[in-house]
């Protein structure tokens, strides 16, 4: 049953798979679907990965081998990788805090198309969580080219194709050995297409039609999909005629970005996991300070205003106490009194506080240590005494080999006006003003 089964999804029904390999499908099943023997040709081989110290964090999927659905009972040893198998194994490793970063390790000639295409939109969907890379090593054609192509990066070695991105589906007609065999077989059916496909008798012109519909519906779905994962323009994909690339010149056509042995994709991919860690842990030091600077801010602008309101204490007025009474009549309807013309000395020096507690940002930003920030403004340090241990700071490291300027750093992300310390001290002094 289960060559009947997996015969019914070869013959008659459209395939992402790269014509030399349907052929050595043929011809291993040939002989027994009915099909004239062919000669046998050697099974796909393993993947290539045997030996290769794979790097801790990184969860290597193999799509190898031809790739079905669902295998329905036939298991890995006759060559065929399920969608559903490697769907599992992709949300497996989304699901283990132990891996940062996903490899998909190709070495197909494509397959079924269904299913794929949904595959392709799992793997693209699953790099916004973590990153997906995929290695031809050494092919990825047609369903498997769907697969790799929707990964972020895609790489090949050196003797590894790509590309195939076409439709095929294949009608074997019978009829004359069913002559020869002396069987003539009588189709008795309702419906008009009910008998199309059959392998007992020549394609009608209605059946024709029907299949090269379905082929052509297929092969916009594919090439459009290829072409948004690559960045592409579709034209570009369909220009290819589904041939196949090899090395450089699948990187100059767009379907690959870099052409390198296993060992080394495993080291790039290491080396980017690691500096997306680093750049994480940057993002959350300068958040921790963002945010200590605000709470810091908001306390001291909270204690200056609660100061501007007190009443000065035993302070003695100009006024003597004997003076007359003003000429205003006293408010006696419980109204609140205007607000009084005198402030206290500490109005002034509120705001020149808000003024250095910026100052202060700017020079911890400038001296690359923004996270000292909120250490400074806690400790109530001035403007200068800021300055001067960042200068003796600086003067106590051993080496220093470049200068130490507001544009230092890449682009313009230390520079003070851009900074998110800065500006979070812009803020809170401007609110409070």
């Amino acid at each position: 049953m289960p060559l009947v089964h997996l015969a019914s999804r070869i013959i008659g029904t459209p395939l992402l798979i790269a014509r030399p390999k349907l052929d050595v499908i043929l011809s291993v099943l040939g002989s027994r679907i009915g099909l004239p023997e062919m000669e046998l040709a050697l099974p796909m081989p393993a993947p290539k990965i045997a030996g290769t110290a794979l790097p801790t964090g990184i969860a290597v999927i193999p799509v190898v081998g031809t790739l079905v659905k669902r295998v329905m009972g036939i298991d890995a040893a006759s060559g065929l990788t399920s969608y559903d198998e490697i769907g599992a194994r992709l949300d497996a490793a989304l699901a283990d805090p132990q891996i940062a970063g996903i490899l998909l390790d190709m070495d197909s000639p494509g397959g079924e198309a269904g299913g794929v295409f949904e595959l392709a939109t799992r793997i693209r969907a699953a790099s916004q969580i973590k990153p997906v890379w995929a290695h031809a090593n050494d092919a990825a054609y047609s369903a498997a080219y769907a697969i790799a192509a929707a990964s972020e990066r895609l790489t090949l070695s050196q003797t590894a194709g790509v590309g195939s991105i076409g439709v095929i589906a294949l009608h074997v007609d019978q009829s004359v050995k069913d002559a020869k065999d002396g069987l003539n077989y009588t189709a008795i059916f309702a419906g008009g297409h009910k008998n199309d496909f059959s392998p007992h008798e020549a394609l009608t012109p209605q059946a024709t039609t029907a299949l090269q519909t379905e082929v052509d519906r297929l092969y916009t779905i594919f090439t459009s999909q290829v072409a948004a994962m690559r960045g592409l323009d579709r034209d570009a994909i369909c220009a290819t005629e589904a041939g196949v690339y090899f090395g450089e010149h699948a990187v100059a056509a767009g379907l690959a970005d870099a052409v390198m042995p296993l060992d080394q994709v495993l080291a790039e991919f290491t080396e980017a996991l690691a500096a997306k860690r680093r750049l994480a842990t940057l993002q959350a030091t300068r958040n921790c300070a963002i945010s200590s600077v605000h709470s810091n801010l908001e306390n001291s602008m909270n204690d200056h205003e609660t100061i501007e309101h007190l009443e000065p204490v035993g302070e003695q007025t100009d006024t003597p106490t004997d003076a007359a009474p003003s000429e205003d009549p006293p408010h006696t309807d419980g109204a609140p009194q205007p607000e009084a013309t005198i402030r206290t000395p500490l109005a002034q020096p509120a705001a020149n506080g808000r003024i250095e507690a910026q100052a202060i940002a700017e020079l911890c930003l400038i001296a690359g240590q923004p996270q000292r920030t909120a250490e400074f403004l806690a400790s109530g340090a001035s403007e200068a005494q800021v300055r001067r241990a960042l200068l003796e700071a600086r003067a106590d490291q051993p080496e220093i080999t470049s200068r130490i300027t507001a544009d230092t750093g890449t682009g313009t992300t230390l520079r003070p006006e851009d900074s998110p310390v800065v500006a979070a001290v812009k803020k809170l002094t401007n609110n409070k003003e």
